[in-house]
């Protein structure tokens, strides 16, 4: 009896070594971003720190709503998405805990940290306007105010109002200026749409390429994917435009930011190696090869843009906190309905 006590006891702990293995191997990833290069740094985190990233992709709401499902006992222990405004709805939901900044990189851009402590940015860029090279001069353009002037009617470009990076800019519009002037603004600028909004940011630029449009409100990283594309035909479109960061005078408040960024989740079973994922993609190396591949910026301050963004200049950004992308998101889409952005 006294033997099948001790084998009893020996399997029990050999059970208990294996499981808490598992749990010490793996890091459950919630996120939006659907980039190769993401694929590509958690293959290589794995290869070496030897921890299993397990990844699940869908929209920041959906992530958020599965999260909250899933309860204490839900698997996750990261969230990354590409808003800052969806970070801040999944602090309000109480979803994320506090991190310290300063544990994962000392060398973060101050200006994209999260003033709360719930989230560290992975990566940035800017909203800008892009422009053809031949239609347009870049002394024609100045601010995302001046994109409402008569001068671009049926010549401006963009994407529909239920897109996150939209809602984030008219949060900004609405956070510097207020409602009633965010409201003009969009109701000017509805009537100086090319064409109803459709597509993605890419198709904005490719259809300045066609001769539909000559001016688009797109992600700055969208033109280094298209001028580094395999595709010949995608090279070309993003050699037809030019880059121009809006607002850059001396009492302008700077071109729009967001970040992509990464919470830790209070629900999470594996804590030690989300902190770890955390700390690798804000390394030199992550975000070198975000920044050489994916062509956003970088917010670690010891790497240098990639040489096809830097091309485009240094740009005054926003200053604006981020949170306020998403504290004033619901004004932003009820402000696209009134004026019936589409």
């Amino acid at each position: 009896m006294k033997k099948i006590f001790i084998l009893t006891i020996s399997i029990l702990t050999v059970f208990a070594c294996v499981n808490t293995e598992k749990k010490q191997d793996v890091v459950n990833v919630y996120t939006k971003r659907h980039y190769q290069v993401d694929k590509d740094l958690f293959e290589n985190f794995e290869k070496e720190y030897g921890i299993k990233v397990n990844v699940v992709k869908a929209s920041a709401d959906e992530l958020i709503e599965r999260i909250k499902t899933e309860g204490k006992s839900g698997p996750a222990d990261l969230i990354i998405t590409v808003d800052a405004g969806k970070l801040y709805k999944a602090a309000q939901e109480n979803l994320l805990q506090k991190i310290d900044v300063n544990e994962f990189c000392t060398t973060i851009n101050p200006k994209l940290i999260d003033q709360n402590k719930f989230w560290l940015p992975i990566t940035y860029r800017s909203r800008v306007v892009v422009y053809h090279k031949e239609r347009v001069l870049a002394s024609d353009l100045s601010t995302y105010d001046d994109l409402t002037n008569p001068k671009w009617k049926n010549r401006l470009l963009v994407r529909t109002s239920t897109n996150s990076y939209n809602q984030a800019l008219m949060s900004s519009i609405v956070a510097h200026e207020g409602e009633e002037y965010a409201l003009d603004w969009s109701n000017k600028i509805v009537e100086n749409f090319a064409r109803d909004p459709k597509g993605n940011d890419r198709d904005q630029v490719r259809a300045i390429s066609a001769g539909v449009g000559d001016i688009a409100i797109v992600n700055s990283y969208y033109i280094g994917l298209l001028m580094s594309s395999e595709d010949s035909l995608d090279r070309k479109v993003g050699e037809t435009v030019n880059v121009f960061f809006p607002n850059q005078g001396d009492n302008q408040r700077g071109a729009h930011v967001n970040i992509s960024g990464i919470g830790l989740l209070k629900t999470s079973p594996n804590v030690e190696n989300a902190k770890k994922l955390m700390k690798y993609l804000t390394s030199e190396y992550a975000q070198e090869y975000y920044t050489n591949n994916s062509f956003e910026y970088p917010v670690n301050t010891n790497v240098n843009p990639s040489n096809i963004i830097a091309e485009w200049g240094e740009f005054k950004i926003d200053n604006l906190d981020l949170n306020k992308l998403g504290s004033f998101r619901k004004k932003a889409v009820e402000i696209f309905e009134k004026s019936n952005w589409n």
